[in-house]
């Protein structure tokens, strides 16, 4: 190199960065036709990390503080070439500085309903959403499977990646923490928590901490929402599904007494008058019996139904009938039991 050409040649003595917005995850110093002097100043502040690259490998990286870059501060470069020439810049790497800060309030969400599984209903579709915050933890990590070479990396373009993995991980997330379906809406810190617990090695795998993650909503379909509702409203019935059922009956018998036709009013105030009294004499001899089998359940179930159908009026029978069939297909009557009550029905409209 001439003289004159050294003469022009620009070299960096100061290298920093101030970071001017909020977002930026990865940012590489601008070295175009510059090269850093040698005894050059480095000053990585407390929310950061720089890294040297060299020839497309990591040479070193630097913590928080201020650094004169010279053999002793970078024995890892001391191979590069023209290092003991003249007029040769020893530093022709380039550098990289990384926000280790909390990035805060990352959205997640289900775009579309998703399916899992549970112990009490089989198959259940939810809609969740929620936030989290995460920092870089390994900056090299993140630079060799994330960043790269790009000129400045955001948390925009990590934000796809990242929902995509919350979304991949609910369902294993809700089947370890043992949390009933019904129950997540009420248990959402701990469903927030056993998230937390499936994303942290996907997001160690790429540099990443996971800081915090937290649910802040978890919408049930519309009947098991109202399901849902059904068993907080008998809180002493607890997980006792055959209580749950009986419930349901009770809640559904009445109901029948609503449907058209003429005098329905009568009817449906005879009709539910008879319900609570038959329905009454099951529950009472459930709180002196305790607990009854399934079985003995529904055949309670069964004689109310009996009792009440007795007393039907004609015109009523018809719409009696359409609220049997809701009730099958709750699942609180079998086939059997709906086609033994349709047959006993029409009898009486003979």
């Amino acid at each position: 190199m001439g003289l004159m050409d050294f003469i022009k040649k620009q070299f960096i003595d100061i290298l920093q960065w101030t970071e001017e917005s909020d977002g930026t995850l990865a940012w590489r110093f601008p070295m175009a036709e510059m090269e850093i002097q040698n005894g050059a100043s480095l000053t990585v502040r407390e929310t950061q990390m720089a890294v040297f690259v060299n020839e497309g490998k990591v040479a070193d990286v630097f913590g928080p503080g201020t650094y004169k870059l010279t053999t002793q501060t970078l024995p890892v470069l001391t191979y590069l070439k023209n290092w003991d020439k003249l007029f040769e810049s020893p530093f022709k790497s380039d550098l990289y500085f990384f926000s280790t800060r909390q990035q805060i309030d990352q959205k997640w969400g289900t775009p579309q309903a998703i399916t899992i599984r549970d112990k009490d209903f089989g198959a259940v579709r939810l809609r969740a959403f929620g936030n989290y915050g995460y920092r870089i933890a390994d900056p090299k990590l993140f630079h060799t499977e994330i960043s790269g070479t790009r000129d400045a990396y955001t948390t925009g373009d990590l934000d796809g990646q990242l929902r995509g993995l919350v979304l991949q991980n609910i369902s294993n997330a809700i089947a370890s923490s043992g949390i009933p379906f019904l129950d997540l809406a009420a248990n959402q810190q701990s469903f927030a928590a056993a998230l937390a617990k499936e994303l942290e090695p996907a997001f160690a795998k790429i540099g990443l901490k996971l800081e915090g993650m937290t649910v802040q909503n978890v919408s049930l379909p519309e009947e098991l929402q109202k399901i849902l509702d059904q068993k907080i409203g008998m809180g002493m019935v607890g997980n006792d599904m055959g209580k749950f059922m009986q419930y349901q009956t009770a809640q559904a018998i009445p109901g029948m007494a609503q449907g058209g036709g003429a005098g329905s009013g009568i009817a449906g105030d005879a009709m539910g008058l008879g319900a609570g009294v038959a329905l009454g004499q099951v529950l009472a001899q459930n709180l002196t019996q305790g607990l009854n089998p399934a079985s003995q359940q529904a055949a309670q179930a069964q004689t109310a139904i009996q009792n009440i159908a007795a007393t039907l009026k004609p015109e009523d029978i018809m719409a009696t009938l359409e609220k049997l069939g809701d009730l099958k297909t709750k699942g609180i009557l079998t086939q059997e039991e709906f086609d033994a009550k349709k047959a006993e029905l029409l009898k009486k409209l003979v």
